[in-house]
């Protein structure tokens, strides 16, 4: 999950998937379809999409509901809308890419690269490294009453409901940082000189290692490539990404997308949110539709075989080697369900994926590397608890 504060769900219907990956005959897409439409009516969902890919193409696809309510808009495959932390996806794909191009390893020490010294107080003498980061167990925690207001709203570029304001500003979303960069923001965040430096930033149990989801942690690792090649995140993954996976709708920044290409995120029927980007826009700032994001996964699918538009067979293999064991297991981690793979998830049915949360938004990306099927799912609004699609979708990519 992407956030403390937000938990996640929807309910879809089950797909019948044959052998060989594609839909069992045009009566159960049909139904699909409408059993899609039931749940969008039942749980008063504005809008979503969903793609289910094999190797080779997508083998359904469909848009549901409406863009913006008000204006009467369908949500359609094109319609693009942000996905939480389902960009972590592409922020570990570009990780196994600067290590391909020798900008460093996965055991690199980030104070090898950083222009600055971090060091946990709890653990003065641990280095932290690229692969700790990768895995959450850096030691580095999102301090709620700085991370919340790194999101940035913009309220003059497109009305919303001004309702949601002063709930926003409850759950620690002021938008007081005056940061305009990676750089400036770690330099605050990490640096015993910077501003928003804390011991509340670092974990502070230093019996040994210890499991603790963050998403500062993880766009540390894009401000690391920055250094290292010499150019904005943003237009890394615009090269070694989104322009070789012709991913022609795929953003960081909404300032850089058409208003009637983007989809409105809601709390309800009633409010909307205003726009809005991170400004540690790699752990969950990507704006991107349906169609774009099966793209990206259909590539990694196929990266398992040696057949990616965008890394090599060792790099994916690297990217989803199991991380932990029970005799390496850190705390607060449970193995029960999942283990960690570098930034994904590698769940204990077969799985790997990923999910996202933020306000207005909830997505999920998943693959079952034994059965060559996975799927996707973007909701305009933000819902609770993602258990039953998790359960569903990995049904459908599992047959």
């Amino acid at each position: 999950m992407k956030k403390s504060l937000l938990n996640s769900s929807i309910c879809l219907i089950a797909v019948l998937l044959s052998s060989s990956g594609k839909v069992s005959g045009q009566f159960h897409s049909q139904q699909l379809t409408q059993n899609l439409q039931h749940i969008l009516e039942k749980e008063k969902i504005p809008g979503f999409a969903v793609v289910l890919v094999d190797g080779k193409k997508v083998i359904y696809k469909h848009a549901f509901g409406k863009a913006d309510l008000a204006a009467n808009k369908l949500y359609e495959l094109n319609t693009i809308q942000e996905v939480g932390s389902v960009s972590k996806m592409l922020l570990a794909v570009a990780l196994m890419k600067a290590v391909e191009l020798g900008y460093f390893s996965l055991d690199t020490e980030v104070n090898e690269i950083l222009p600055f010294k971090v060091v946990n107080p709890y653990e003065p003498n641990h280095a932290i490294t690229i692969r700790e980061l990768a895995t959450h167990t850096s030691g580095i925690v999102d301090n709620q009453e700085v991370y919340m207001n790194t999101y940035q709203f913009d309220l003059k570029r497109r009305s919303y409901n001004p309702a949601y304001l002063g709930p926003l500003k409850e759950l620690g979303y002021k938008g007081t940082l005056g940061d305009t960069t990676l750089s400036q923001f770690y330099f605050n965040y990490l640096a015993q000189q910077g501003k928003y430096y804390s011991p509340k930033n670092f974990v502070c149990d230093s019996s040994k290692r210890t499991s603790s989801y963050s998403n500062i942690a993880s766009a540390l690792i894009a401000y690391l490539i920055e250094i290292k090649s010499g150019i904005s995140y943003a237009k890394f993954t615009t090269q070694q990404i989104f322009i070789p996976l012709k991913m022609t709708n795929s953003y960081w920044f909404t300032s850089k997308i058409k208003l009637n290409k983007l989809a409105r995120l809601y709390l309800n029927d009633d409010i909307d949110f205003p726009l809005y980007d991170l400004l540690t826009y790699p752990d969950g700032g990507l704006k991107t539709n349906a169609l774009d994001l099966s793209k990206f996964l259909r590539d990694v699918m196929n990266g398992l075989s040696g057949h990616s538009a965008i890394l090599r067979q060792q790099s994916f293999q690297t990217m989803f080697t199991p991380q932990f064991s029970v005799k390496n297991q850190p705390a607060k981690l449970s193995l029960i369900t999942r283990n960690k793979g570098i930034l994904w998830n590698l769940y204990n049915n077969g799985t790997i994926g990923h999910d996202g949360d933020d306000p207005g938004v909830s997505a999920f990306l998943l693959f079952n590397p034994q059965t060559g099927l996975g799927g996707l799912f973007l909701c305009n609004k933000y819902l609770d608890d993602k258990g039953s699609l998790v359960k569903i979708l990995t049904e459908a990519i599992s047959r």
